[in-house]
């Protein structure tokens, strides 16, 4: 079980910066490209790639054929993107979709969730009825062009994914279980062992997507908590941050010094009333909150000799 904090730090004197006039209906899964130095994100319900750059302020939006989950970079500057029908890769050269692994036949109305890569190039990502939250979805690990592997059953809301900095804690909450699990991991084998109470919070606040900073700490948004919980590597609560927002949904460390922490949001089902009383919902917030974060993994293509789709033609 965690360590109870004696006096976790409240931390008030932060306050985050609005990036984009954009609203996403449910910002999710930011990911920092240090080779491009650009942040990349999800609006799963519009459904949206969005990609920003810090140096200039430019947003960039490409519309999604589905509901996507969650990205990943690669190791030759795509992105895999979690579709319901298929894993793709995505060129932002060209903006242009490419087919690569047709993922086992999703259930009606499920879709995929949480996703992230362990430092060996798998993709891990989860899916979960779309509507419901019933304990219908999977775990799945992906390596290479596949077959994408069945790791665990039962889920309700796949989130939390991340690992420690030596590659052999992973981090998975089932956010309806109202807890993060910590599981012993393999890095050489891709192995997920036992799991183990690493963290819980008070209902209705849930565990919604996690960073892991270079100190080992884990950062989790809570969702219906309206802040940012950094936890210890024990387990312990070290810090608290209250967000103007209830429903923060991701976090990633970014920036040329990866010392900038960006934050999805969401403003999912709120009426105008609700907009205004909590008008940064949905927005992308950015805050600097002391420490650095570690180089976003890329998925290794060439894994299990995966075949890899060719590139399209650059635009001249």
């Amino acid at each position: 079980m965690p360590i109870p904090a004696s006096a976790p730090v409240r931390d008030f004197s932060l306050q985050p910066e609005r990036i984009g006039a954009q609203t996403d209906i449910l910002g999710e899964c930011p990911l920092w490209d240090g080779q491009a130095q650009c942040l990349y994100w999800l609006d799963i319900r519009r459904p949206a790639l969005r990609r920003l750059h810090p140096a200039s302020g430019r947003i960039d939006s490409w519309p999604l054929p589905g509901l996507a989950g969650s990205i990943a970079l690669t190791d030759d500057q795509r992105l895999l993107v979690a579709l319901p029908g298929q894993i793709a890769l995505f060129d932002p050269a060209t903006g242009s979709l490419a087919p690569f692994v047709e993922p086992p036949l999703l259930p009606d109305g499920h879709r995929f969730n949480d996703g992230r890569c362990d430092a060996q190039g798998r993709f891990w990502v989860g899916t979960m009825h779309n509507l419901t939250r019933a304990p219908e979805g999977v775990l799945y690990r992906l390596e290479g062009s596949g077959p994408m592997v069945s790791v665990r059953t039962g889920v309700c809301i796949p989130n939390s994914l991340a690992f420690s900095p030596d590659g052999r804690t992973m981090y998975f909450a089932d956010s309806l279980r109202y807890a993060i699990f910590a599981h012993d991991y393999d890095p050489a084998t891709g192995t997920m062992g036992a799991e183990r109470v690493f963290a819980a919070s008070t209902p209705p606040a849930f565990a919604d997507g996690s960073a892991v900073d270079a100190e080992g700490c884990l950062w989790n948004a809570q969702f219906n908590g309206g802040q940012l919980v950094r936890y210890a590597p024990d387990g312990r609560i070290d810090r608290v941050l209250p967000l103007p927002v209830r429903r923060p949904t991701c976090c990633a460390f970014g920036g040329p010094d990866l010392d900038l922490l960006y934050i999805t949001t969401a403003s999912q089902g709120m009426n105008a009333a609700d907009m205004q009383t909590e008008p940064l919902a949905g927005a992308l917030l950015v805050l600097k909150v002391g420490v650095c974060g570690l180089p976003e993994p890329r998925f290794s293509l060439h894994k299990i000799n995966a075949t890899i789709p060719a590139l399209p033609a650059a635009h001249p």
